[in-house]
């Protein structure tokens, strides 16, 4: 992951841009885990309340990246083509537009709370302490729409490490806040919820920190309250399809997991640990995606298209060997990992196999996120979510249901769906790129001499 190249005085790296965003991704993984071992000491029916309205919260979210995505990408071509001043007037631009965004949801969020959580038919102890986390969590969306925004302009800029610390402190405000809350206070889901809102305003707060330090042309109130429409429909352009991407992958896995069930609840177990497990498989491709990114958003930007083409099949060289090299780890102890889940045979033995498929779904998988980012990267992101809808709902959900169900192959049968689905989808990214249409789709004009 040597290669680098020279953009406005500065040296980009993907090994260097990388290896923070994995340990952050890391984090964001595992801080989910977190909450729910500490909730499991409350109570199971504390984590089911909980795991429900963060359903609500996991959606808002969304909402909030679709601003940042179409930033990142925005920014990181302004400051290949040398237009510092334009990066920094973008930057102020999402900042505001998602702090409206985040206070609508966050009020939202407080008036039709049980409204929202009763769609889900929880049972009135449920939704009591569903209502108790919502209105901590949900009131104090806003925070968590700043701290998306702030963390991808920082990651844009190319301070992934600044971004990484940020997410190692929530992470240890989080842990700390939740163990005075649960252990010593005894203040259950009320307290986890505001282990969560402080760990996240915290957070906030050292990455608006980093922001004024690093940041070589600073944010002025001017550049937060002018909006420049031309720059607005530059991030929505991005941004918009990349929502409707996750949008779809999301609803897609829902119906898949609805499939699943039709299985029997030691399915929807062998499903919830095999996918934990390849998790961290995913980590690698998405962190070598997502520097990849910003390395081909400065390229393009700078108009270099021949450097930006060669990153895309560096970075796949890269990633390939990385993510078979841990599948390949992960099938030889593939029994141990799952003993650590659970002691069912028959889960252990199915889990098994699922993860043996693993060593052909997780390269296609990885091809697929890098290219895809790397397309985003360049301005064509409306191609890779039209294919990506096809792809979802016209191979993966019916594929699982003929497979799994109608031919009763079981969980087997999914998972030859996600791979189905996962390597249609990257081969066809992949040949989009090596089309090289995506050079008309660039945001920004020609470089310009450095302000």
């Amino acid at each position: 992951m040597g290669n680098s190249i020279e953009y406005s005085q500065k040296t980009l790296s993907l090994r260097a841009i990388t290896w923070p965003l994995f340990i952050e991704l890391f984090l964001q993984m595992i801080m989910g885990s977190t909450d729910t071992i500490m909730l499991s000491y409350v109570s199971d029916e504390a984590v089911a309340a909980v795991g429900v309205a963060n359903q609500l919260v996991f959606f808002a979210i969304l909402i909030f990246s679709f601003i940042s995505t179409g930033t990142a990408v925005l920014i990181s071509q302004y400051l290949g083509a040398n237009r510092q001043m334009d990066a920094k007037q973008a930057s102020g631009i999402s900042i505001t537009i998602n702090l409206g965004a985040g206070l609508l949801v966050s009020v939202l969020m407080v008036l039709f709370q049980e409204r929202l959580l009763s769609i889900f038919r929880l049972d009135s102890y449920l939704l009591g302490m569903g209502i108790t986390y919502l209105s901590i969590v949900g009131g104090t969306l806003f925070f968590q729409a700043l701290l998306v925004t702030v963390s991808s302009i920082l990651r844009a800029y190319q301070f992934t490490r600044e971004a990484m610390f940020v997410a190692i402190a929530m992470n240890i405000v989080n842990l700390t806040g939740n163990a005075v809350a649960i252990f010593f206070l005894d203040m259950g889901v009320q307290g986890v919820a505001l282990a969560t809102a402080v760990s996240r305003a915290a957070a906030l707060g050292l990455a608006f920190y980093f922001l004024y330090r690093r940041l070589p042309i600073k944010i002025v109130l001017n550049d937060y309250v002018s909006f420049r429409w031309q720059q607005i429909k530059k991030i929505l352009k991005i941004g918009l399809p990349a929502a409707g991407e996750q949008m779809s992958y999301n609803t897609s896995q829902m119906a898949m997991t609805a499939i699943i069930a039709l299985m029997g609840a030691a399915a929807l177990t062998t499903r919830v640990y095999t996918w934990n497990i390849m998790s961290f498989i995913l980590l690698f491709g998405l962190a070598i995606g997502q520097g990849t990114q910003i390395l081909i958003g400065y390229r393009v930007g700078a108009g270099d298209f021949d450097g930006a083409y060669r990153q895309l099949l560096k970075s796949l060289k890269y990633s390939f060997i990385i993510t078979i090299f841990i599948a390949i780890l992960i099938s030889i102890f593939r029994v141990e990992l799952l003993g650590i889940f659970t002691d069912n045979r028959q889960i252990i033995e199915i889990g098994s196999q699922l993860l043996l498929l693993c060593l052909i779904l997780e390269p296609g998988r990885t091809l697929n996120i890098v290219v895809i980012n790397s397309l985003r990267a360049t301005g064509d992101a409306a191609f890779t979510v039209i294919f990506g809808v096809i792809s979802m709902w016209g191979i993966a959900v019916p594929t699982s249901y003929i497979l799994g169900i109608h031919m009763g192959m079981g969980l087997a049968g999914v998972w030859i769906a996600f791979i189905a689905d996962e390597w249609f989808r990257g081969i066809i990214m992949y040949f989009r790129w090596r089309s090289r249409a995506w050079e008309k789709k660039v945001l920004v004009d020609k470089p310009r001499a450095a302000v």
